[in-house]
């Protein structure tokens, strides 16, 4: 009998350490967190479990301790603040690569400024090499005028200069570099382009829009190599802010090829949505059979990019009523509007194919002509879950916001243009406009769905900027502390939610990311300070302790 017991004991034991180890233990916990995890069943949390890439657990200290094992790694957060992973809905993610290591010219506040870093930045090039990027802002000289090419021809003689001002509407040429692409007096601007000109008709080395093109085609390509280093210090610099998805507009193919290079090296930190421009991807992805949203967890494509019109800074964003500064320019549709129904056949092949639709429009006049194209492929095509987006959306018609709410169009905006725009927007196009302009208050009182991006490298890739924005609205001058039209202020939970869960509902992963839930990918950000309780001025200074994708740490600040 006492035989049996023991082994009847034994087996309890072993059955016992069995059903034990039906629950295999995380590989990754966080506890002692202070987490908004942005699910609203359960707005807050202590710790949170992850096995794999995907989260297994949220609740309490003690409720994740359960998945804790021997091998598992614990992380205190010592009550720090945890949130989902930022999702930035509209970045051109390799040009901000290859900035980061180009001449900076945006904080530049003089002409005089202007020159000196270009040429600083010559002397370091070899001899032909084109100087790119820039990202100039005439607005913080005084007087802020345009740039010619007779102010830096004498500091570059060597090199080919074409660089950009930041909304990537307008670029400097200098003479070489016209010469190269063979730009004289005589050259005809393109439809939705314009070669600004001197007093003789001669080209004053200023660009916009289409008439980019004209200089761009004489650039050499990037190869692959240059290609691959751009992208790993984006992926760097987004791990270092907290990024953890990015939806890249307007990639060309080589970048897209990196970007697969990358995945299949294990190397992506960073997950990728790619929306090439709809003058190729369109019949490219439709002949493939790709749809919206196709790939896996690191990469996808199956959306395309359109551009309506240009951008309010180059005057060149296309409105109802010319610009209060200048009353002959009403703005300019892009080239891919020319004619309208171009335009109109390409989204149609798009959203037939099942892709995603992605269009800048800035201009009040840009906006409601596509969303009459928008309504006029619902009408053919019937309703459907097709996530159509307005890039930008800067400055609305007061009788489209419930336009975009009836068609269920996402507004992917970039609150940092709001408080950069904000030093000049209201001369440029009046009050009443200006009250329409970055209106996320007013999008959200009807109903249209936000999601928060930077259009990095044109503005700082940093969330907490964004965060900032949209909460403050001060501008960057210092001359709105209470907000530039500040009816239009979000709260903090607002903005948080538009910056993670928004934007993934925007590349159709809301059931993916988005939110620290049981089952989505364990991409997550530690910040140094709680920015839900802080004073709101303080939130652009927040810093990143701990970046984590795929439940994979990809940022540590302390071992920086």
């Amino acid at each position: 009998m006492k035989i049996i017991r023991v082994i009847f004991a034994l087996s309890f034991v072993m059955l016992a350490t069995l059903f034990a180890q039906t629950k295999p233990a995380a590989d990754l916990i966080i506890n002692n967190a202070n987490i908004w995890t942005v699910d609203h069943s359960l707005p807050k949390a202590q710790a949170v479990a992850v096995l794999g890439e995907r989260i297994v657990s949220v609740g309490s200290n003690e409720e994740v301790a359960q998945w804790r094992g021997p091998q598992t790694r614990i992380i205190d957060a010592a009550g720090k603040l945890l949130l989902p992973g930022f999702n930035d809905a509209h970045t051109h993610f390799a040009s901000g690569g290859f900035q980061l290591e180009s001449v900076q010219l945006t904080d530049a506040t003089s002409a005089e400024e202007f020159v000196r870093r270009v040429a600083d930045q010559a002397k370091k090039m070899p001899k032909g090499e084109w100087m790119q990027g820039g990202d100039w802002d005439e607005t913080k000289w005084s007087p802020a005028k345009l740039p010619t090419k007779e102010m830096i021809d004498a500091v570059t003689p060597d090199n080919p200069v074409f660089i950009y001002r930041y909304d990537g509407h307008m670029a400097l040429a200098n003479s070489r570099a016209l010469n190269l692409a063979g730009v004289t007096g005589k050259t005809q601007a393109p439809a939705g382009g314009v070669i600004v000109r001197d007093a003789q008709g001669n080209p004053t080395g200023i660009l916009k829009d289409a008439a980019l093109d004209l200089v761009d085609k004489a650039i050499p390509a990037y190869t692959h190599e240059q290609m691959l280093k751009a992208v790993r210090l984006a992926l760097a610099h987004a791990a270092s802010l907290g990024v953890t998805s990015v939806q890249v507009m307007n990639p060309d193919y080589s970048e897209v090829a990196a970007y697969a290079d990358l995945r299949e090296r294990g190397e992506l930190t960073t997950r990728i949505y790619a929306a090439p421009l709809i003058t190729q991807g369109v019949g490219d992805q439709a002949k493939m059979g790709i749809r919206h949203a196709f790939g896996d967890s690191y990469l996808r494509i199956g959306a395309v990019k359109a551009y309506a019109d240009g951008s309010l800074g180059s005057h060149t964003a296309y409105f109802f009523e010319p610009f209060s500064d200048d009353p002959g320019n009403r703005g300019l549709l892009s080239d891919e509007m020319h004619p309208v129904s171009l335009m109109r056949d390409r989204m149609m092949k798009a959203d037939a194919a099942g892709l995603q639709i992605c269009t800048h429009a800035i201009g009040d006049a840009g906006i409601s002509a596509i969303l009459d194209i928008y309504e006029e492929i619902e009408k053919a095509h019937g309703p459907a879950d097709r996530r159509w987006r307005i890039e930008h959306a800067q400055h609305m018609a007061a009788k489209d916001f419930d336009r975009m709410a009836q068609l269920h169009v996402i507004a992917s905006v970039q609150p940092y243009h709001a408080i950069d725009d904000g030093r000049w927007a209201e001369p440029r196009i009046g009050h009443d406009r200006a009250s329409r302009t970055y209106a996320f208050r007013t999008f959200l009182n009807h109903g249209v769905r936000l999601a928060f991006g930077t259009d990095w490298d044109v503005a700082p890739l940093n969330p907490m900027l964004g965060l900032y924005a949209a909460v403050t609205r001060e501008t960057l001058d210092g001359k709105n502390p209470k907000g530039w039209f500040p009816e239009q202020k979000l709260t903090i939970e607002e903005s948080v939610e538009a910056y993670t869960l928004g934007s993934a509902y925007a590349e159709f992963q809301e059931k993916e990311k988005g939110s620290i839930t049981v089952g989505k990918l364990a991409d997550m950000v530690l910040l140094d300070a709680d920015i839900f309780t802080i004073p709101p001025d303080q939130i652009r200074d927040v810093k990143v302790l701990r970046t984590v994708v795929g439940g994979k740490i990809v940022w540590d600040a302390a071992k920086q």
